[in-house]
């Protein structure tokens, strides 16, 4: 077992070449979070065919639950990974093995909690998403055996951060990968083959869940975290370490909370002046599901290498081998606006390609996407970098900058606009302050990574050697 004595230096994180590292840990990072949005699409796509129009509605009556699932697993998950990795990178081993200890367990016990409350408040709760009379008994069916995977979810999710912290990221990977594929692949043998209907999707969700839940737990189990080695004693949880965790956590868990914020404002908005306009209500709904679709996979790629910069920073960061901080941020950087510049040609040169995709439509319709893409998707060029300076920030321990960045674009400067300009200009307002909020919050996250950077500069001038990247 490694003993505090033990120099960080000795993990590759802290040796090893840094482009080599990010290319490591950022590559299983973009598969994962790809594969999962892909999943999420093809799993819609089948309860759509299989059971219809009722069906879909159900799953996104129930959808909340998986974004609040998701947000519970990013609080635990990531707090634990940076400060683990933080204080793995200071050479306090004891304490980064309380912190990975205290953090599976209130992974287990927050999942189990929050599958308990859905269970016991099921009615109230679907019909405070949305559900409709003739919805209900369809996502009462759905919700009712997903609910049992809800604490899974959140364990895999969870752990796979930790995982990764602890120098696995491939193995992370599998762990998401393997199951979006057996829930991919049981889809329409359970809906179609066997005939059960909405019941058979959501059984092969949980069943997807828990082979991601075993191979997590399987790791936990066998390696006990290669980096310090996990004891009984360890498992112990503390209200300090929970503080702690949920402090370097917000800002993830924020994000997720406010993106299903904004996209209840977007559809209402959309939903109202869509009908002042000559597209009606449906054709703006249609377009922006497509178009939040294609800019999730834009996203999958930068949050991957947000994400898989994290143990990097972080141990870096603990270490105080700043120069290797700056590095990892500066080709982090650069990596993210070649595939977002890329992602922003394509909009710009060929959105009907795009959108005809995912099937046809009127005139009116493509009109409408072509506008709206090459609008409200104007500033994608520079889009990862949000994410990426906000895990950045979490990443070192700078919890309150990481929250603010995760809060500006989405929640201080879009959901305003959302409100605001459309009562100016019609729906096009809704189009134009997409742009505006990404420009805003991307200028004010520019200038606090630069005040940052400039402060580990100054921090680390005399621990520069010769040579560094």
């Amino acid at each position: 077992m490694p003993s505090d004595a033990q120099k960080p230096a000795a993990n590759p994180l802290g040796t090893r070449p840094v482009g080599r590292l990010l290319m490591q840990f950022s590559i299983p990072s973009i598969i994962s979070f790809l594969v999962s949005a892909l999943y999420n699409i093809v799993d819609q796509i089948f309860i759509g065919q299989g059971v219809g129009l009722l069906g879909n509605a159900a799953t996104n009556v129930a959808f909340p639950l998986t974004t609040i699932s998701t947000a519970l697993a990013l609080l635990i998950g990531i707090g634990t990974a940076a400060n683990f990795n933080l204080n793995l990178g200071a050479g306090r081993q004891d304490r980064a093995r309380e912190i990975a200890g205290s953090g599976i367990v209130f992974l287990v016990s927050f999942g189990v909690l929050l599958g308990v409350v859905v269970l016991l408040f099921l009615r109230p709760l679907l019909i405070a998403f949305g559900a409709t009379e003739e919805v209900f008994p369809y996502a009462r069916t759905y919700t009712g055996i997903t609910a049992f995977g809800l604490p899974l979810l959140i364990f895999s999710t969870g752990a796979s951060h930790l995982i990764r912290a602890d120098g696995s990221p491939t193995y992370s990977m599998t762990c998401t990968l393997s199951g979006a594929i057996l829930n991919t692949i049981l889809d329409p043998l359970f809906i179609f083959g066997f005939d059960m209907g909405i019941a058979g999707g959501a059984l092969a969700t949980v069943l997807g869940q828990i082979l991601s839940a075993v191979l997590a737990a399987r790791y936990l189990l066998r390696y006990r975290l290669k980096s310090v080695g996990l004891t009984r004693q360890s498992m112990r949880p503390q209200a300090w370490i929970l503080r702690t965790i949920v402090s370097l956590g917000m800002a993830p868990c924020f994000n997720q909370l406010a993106m299903t914020v904004v996209q209840i404002t977007m559809n209402n908005t959309l939903t109202y002046y869509g009908a002042l306009s000559p597209y009606g209500k449906e054709i703006p709904l249609a377009c922006v599901g497509v178009i939040s679709k294609v800019n999730i996979l834009m996203m999958g790629f930068t949050i991957g290498i947000a994400q898989g910069c994290q143990p990097i920073f972080s141990f870096n960061y603990g270490a105080r081998n700043y120069h290797r901080v700056r590095a990892t941020f500066r080709r982090a950087v650069i990596l993210g606006l070649i595939i977002c510049t890329a992602f922003f040609a394509c909009f710009q040169l060929f959105p009907r390609q795009i959108v005809s995709i995912f099937g046809e439509g009127s005139e009116l319709y493509y009109q409408f996407a072509e506008e709206y893409f090459r609008i409200y998707m104007f500033m994608a060029f520079a889009n990862g970098l949000h994410p990426l300076i906000s895990n950045f920030f979490t990443a070192i321990g700078r919890a309150k900058m990481g929250i603010l960045i995760s809060l500006t674009r989405q929640i201080i400067f879009l959901i305003p606009l959302i409100l605001i300009f459309p009562a100016v200009w019609g729906i096009d307002g809704v189009m134009y302050a997409g742009p505006i909020a990404d420009g805003a919050a991307l200028l004010l996250a520019i200038f606090l990574s630069w005040r940052e950077m400039g402060r580990i500069s100054r921090a680390g001038r005399l621990e520069i050697p010769p040579g560094a990247p």
